[in-house]
């Protein structure tokens, strides 16, 4: 018997396929926001989606913090939070990609405790909060001030309550968590995603595949994770290459944003990623590789390794991709390589005598240790890393 409790997220609505100036202004209204606070990127600031919305807010709109970097550095979150506080804000709305959302989920924590400075994040990492980091257990600490998003990625941080911070002293990305961190509502408009890099786009997107992948070949699975991450596969493996041959492709665009969705459901069902998402937080807090980016290098390699603990699960991602019967980590890495973005280490300028200093910094924790084949130590990481590079 197949038994077990499945935490359900504090996420309201998700509008998809829809303009997202008016799925906006509705849930604005739903809300009875007066004075709504935008997050974005620099890259992002001019562009016409945040000026569309800023345009509809009117006179509700209550500020703008835009200088989010890569990887949502410590700094950047205690100055949005700042802003946050002093505009008096009753709603928060992100636009962006994974690093805004992640950085705005924990600004929003840093105003609800009254953090002000980096070192006093230390007290709530991993959930160390009256919140803690059960995704449903919304009574345990109920917060007024919650946040919209609208992502122009498809790395999918909107559909959890987690985010990744970077301690940029120490070259780590730390975990954050609290039931409330998630948004009230994500809005999906295909459009949104015009004026992401396609680059940005395609790997974001590999982000959403590593989700899937890593599930269903995961130490542990669960019927629904199954069901969602076989789904959501099968969507990105047929959108991603349409987004790459037609970027005007509307509905690639939209086809993607279900996936990547889809991809992340699974996340309260306890199903744990592997060592591509483990190496991936490494190759971000330390050499500033992006988010999708260390999917692309490090998913194929982790396959290839993972192969013979778990090649039976395997066969179902290459069948995803239209290969069945064939190995799944080549598979992906021609995929990858398909998507005209990078797919070897060397071509973020990882050097090979960089790999021991990589697998150096693996500590026993985080995704790694759950890696369906059971990873020793720095010598097994270099191995994976030997296939990536």
């Amino acid at each position: 018997m197949n038994s077990g409790t499945h935490p359900s997220l504090a996420l309201q609505r998700v509008h998809h396929g829809r303009p997202a100036v008016d799925a906006l202004m509705e849930e604005v209204g739903r809300a009875g926001a007066s004075r709504v606070f935008v997050t974005t990127t620099r890259s992002l600031a001019g562009a016409r989606l945040v000026a569309d919305c800023i345009a509809a807010l009117g006179d509700r709109f209550a500020g703008r913090f835009d200088a989010i970097a890569a990887h949502s550095p410590r700094e950047a979150v205690i100055a949005g939070a700042a802003l946050i506080r002093d505009a008096g804000a009753d709603l928060v709305l992100a636009i962006g990609g994974g690093s805004v959302i992640d950085a705005t989920k924990v600004m929003l924590q840093c105003v609800w405790f009254g953090i002000t400075e980096p070192a006093g994040l230390d007290a709530i990492v991993g959930g160390r909060h009256r919140g803690g980091g059960d995704p449903s257990a919304w009574d345990a600490d109920p917060q007024r001030l919650r946040m919209i998003a609208i992502p122009t990625t498809l790395s999918a941080a909107e559909f959890n309550h987690l985010a990744g911070v970077t301690d940029v002293a120490k070259k780590v990305k730390q975990g954050y968590m609290h039931p409330m961190a998630v948004p009230k509502a994500v809005i999906l408009d295909p459009a949104a995603t015009r004026d992401t890099p396609l680059e940005l786009l395609l790997s974001t997107g590999m982000r959403a595949v590593d989700h899937c992948v890593e599930r269903l070949c995961a130490l542990r699975t669960a019927p629904m994770s199954d069901a969602l991450s076989l789904h959501a596969l099968s969507m990105l493996a047929s959108a991603l290459p349409r987004i790459k041959a037609d970027p005007d492709d509307l509905n690639a665009r939209a086809d993607s944003q279900v996936g990547m969705w889809l991809s992340l459901l699974p996340q309260t069902a306890g199903v744990p990623f592997g060592a591509s998402h483990g190496i991936g937080y490494i190759l971000g807090g330390a050499y500033g590789v992006p988010h999708g980016v260390t999917s692309c290098l490090m998913l194929p390699a982790v396959l290839e390794w993972n192969e013979p603990v778990n090649a039976a699960r395997q066969n179902a991602v290459a069948q995803a991709f239209g290969h069945p019967g064939e190995r799944a980590g080549p598979v992906l890495r021609a995929f990858v390589r398909d998507l005209g973005v990078p797919w070897r280490l060397r071509d973020v300028g990882i050097t090979r005598d960089d790999l021991p200093g990589i697998a150096a910094r693996y500590d026993g924790t985080g995704p790694i240790s759950t890696n369906p084949r059971p990873v020793g130590g720095a010598a097994d990481i270099v191995e994976i890393l030997e296939l990536a590079w």
